[in-house]
């Protein structure tokens, strides 16, 4: 898995705008992290890559926010706040994995299972149609985050 360092936000958030400029309709984005990571940071780099415009600002308790006005519209979801698969299925939160957009889902490990810093991708997320990048962030200091991530699909 591909390892980057990155040494403030504005680093964090430039990562984010590259992928961001990469981002072809149907990707899904899980990313793992404590809190404070960096997570939502990455997210407005990504949006600022897409062309979007709008304040990006983390979807806790709404679950999930959506902007448009990029290229490709960007469905921002965060399960901090739900504690099972199955909560996150009734939320309705399905829909959005197979989306003509880009979907980024903070806290993903919670949806798909798949154990923080490993490797392995469950056949849930794995299966999915179009790219997958499977992204951890972890602290390190300060403002030193190492994001390693590994994209499964086409």
């Amino acid at each position: 898995m591909p390892a980057l360092i990155t040494h403030n936000p504005a680093e964090t958030e430039a990562l984010g705008e590259c992928w961001g400029r990469e981002a072809r309709a149907g990707w899904v984005i899980g990313l793992s992290g404590d809190l404070g990571a960096g997570k939502t940071q990455l997210v407005k780099g990504l949006a600022r890559g897409l062309g979007v415009t709008a304040r990006v600002h983390s979807p806790t308790f709404t679950l999930i926010n959506e902007y448009g006005g990029g290229r490709l519209r960007l469905h921002h979801l965060d399960l901090y706040r739900l504690e099972s698969r199955e909560q996150i299925v009734a939320a309705g939160l399905e829909e959005y994995l197979q989306g003509a957009g880009v979907t980024v889902i903070e806290w993903a490990e919670r949806w798909f299972g798949y154990e923080r810093r490993t490797s392995n991708l469950q056949p849930s997320i794995s299966k999915l149609q179009g790219n997958v990048r499977r992204v951890e962030i972890e602290i390190l200091g300060e403002t030193e985050r190492r994001i390693t991530y590994e994209d499964a699909g086409a």
